[in-house]
């Protein structure tokens, strides 16, 4: 099956105007404003899902949908807003757990009743949901199992961050749809063969991308001495304007290097602060005084991306069949966003909408994480999508050990 970058945007712009309504139908029942963020769609592996809501405890509603479109979707509060979501409706609620149960399930089934019902009006068609059902779960157990394929592995998962305007309140809606009617109604909406990406393809590159990350893990092992294990792996779609935010504000240290070939584009090896003082320790041959970053932590981080950054370009063009470059590594040191700002700024220029594929890697030996940022020019990805050959991605990961060595 293929999909065009005009229907992903499609569905990706009414996934966000479906969160915009549920927002105001929010602000209407408590008076409190509240603002999309950020809207995507995500192709990632079923156990990956819910990754990032680790460490924290939820509560929310839950629905099945069915009809042109089946699955499940969910509105999830972080636990300590719910008392405050509760009050806002029903003074006092969130002194009383059943009220406030009452008030998160009310507050929900509306919300959701206009999301799931905007996606039927577009479609032009019946999405019929089951009442709402409360929940109170931890991490990514607030969510529902991802829909099985028989064929697919990975699935597509929408995902709205909404901010509770001057409250510290934050909440998520994620539709997870069965994969066939979810592509069916994709590959009805392409226009143009030309603009058209084969999913099988992105899923593929997907997996290629999982490989090389695990081998940039290795590598950061390697040099080291600290074991290292990629954990998510995903392709998300979203408006250029968007990608920053995607990011967040927390202050990273890393790399950018610009790659040219095809695909060309942006990749970033970011740290936060604390994981850039200890991985660039445990590369240096003695112990540091300062747990401040100096111009060695610095230099270390710089050589330590490098050779990350070689590793999933070669890895890529390998499998591509197609000559990528990248610049020398620069340094950069700031907020996440203002990283790549100017980079999707760059991006923008030629383009409305954006992949973005994103790795994470983390060790339990030490307080430390990366993540891989990579942001290709739109058609140079689909044209070397358009030539990928399918059976070669089990090459990858003999291909990127190579580069290692």
């Amino acid at each position: 099956m293929n999909v065009d970058i005009q229907s992903l945007g499609t569905f990706n712009q009414l996934a966000h105007e479906g969160a915009k309504q549920a927002t105001q139908s929010l602000a209407q029942m408590t008076g409190i404003d509240a603002a999309v963020d950020v809207t995507k769609i995500t192709l990632l592996d079923r156990e990956d899902i819910g990754e990032d809501l680790a460490g924290r405890d939820f509560v929310g509603v839950q629905f099945e949908y069915d009809g042109v479109l089946e699955g499940d979707t969910v509105l999830v509060f972080d636990a300590e807003s719910a008392d405050t979501i509760a009050d806002s409706m029903i003074p006092g609620a969130g002194e009383d757990p059943a009220m406030a149960q009452s008030a998160v399930k009310e507050i929900g089934n509306i919300m959701m009743s206009g999301f799931i019902d905007g996606w039927a009006d577009y479609l032009d068609s019946t999405i019929d949901h089951s009442p709402p059902e409360y929940i109170e779960k931890s991490g990514a157990d607030v969510l529902p199992e991802a829909p099985e394929a028989q064929d697919h592995r990975q699935v597509f998962v929408f995902k709205s961050e909404i901010e509770w305007v001057g409250e510290s309140v934050n909440f998520y809606i994620y539709m997870l749809p069965e994969y066939e009617p979810l592509a069916e109604a994709m590959v009805e909406s392409v226009d143009t063969e030309g603009d058209a990406i084969p999913i099988d393809k992105l899923q593929t590159f997907n997996e290629m991308t999982t490989k090389g990350t695990q081998q940039a893990a290795d590598n950061v092992e390697m040099m080291t001495g600290i074991p290292t294990d990629a954990e998510v792996t995903q392709i998300s779609f979203a408006p250029i304007e968007d990608v920053p935010k995607q990011i967040g504000t927390d202050t990273y240290v890393g790399t950018v290097v610009e790659f040219t070939g095809v695909p060309s584009g942006y990749l970033m090896v970011l740290f936060d602060e604390v994981s850039a003082v200890n991985v660039a320790e445990a590369m240096m041959p003695v112990e540091m005084e300062s747990d401040e970053l100096t111009e060695q932590h610095e230099a270390a981080i710089e050589e330590l991306g490098n050779i990350m950054t070689s590793g999933f370009v070669d890895g890529w063009a390998n499998v591509l069949q197609t000559s990528v470059d990248h610049t020398p590594p620069k340094l950069v040191h700031d907020m996440g966003r203002s990283i790549v700002d100017p980079l999707a700024a760059q991006v923008g220029q030629h383009q409305e909408h954006a992949f973005i594929i994103d790795s994470t890697m983390r060790t339990d030996d030490i307080e430390f994480s990366a993540e891989i940022h990579a942001l290709p020019n739109e058609q140079e990805l689909r044209a070397a999508l358009d030539d990928l050959d399918v059976d070669r991605a089990d090459e990858t990961e003999a291909d990127i050990e190579q580069i290692f060595e």
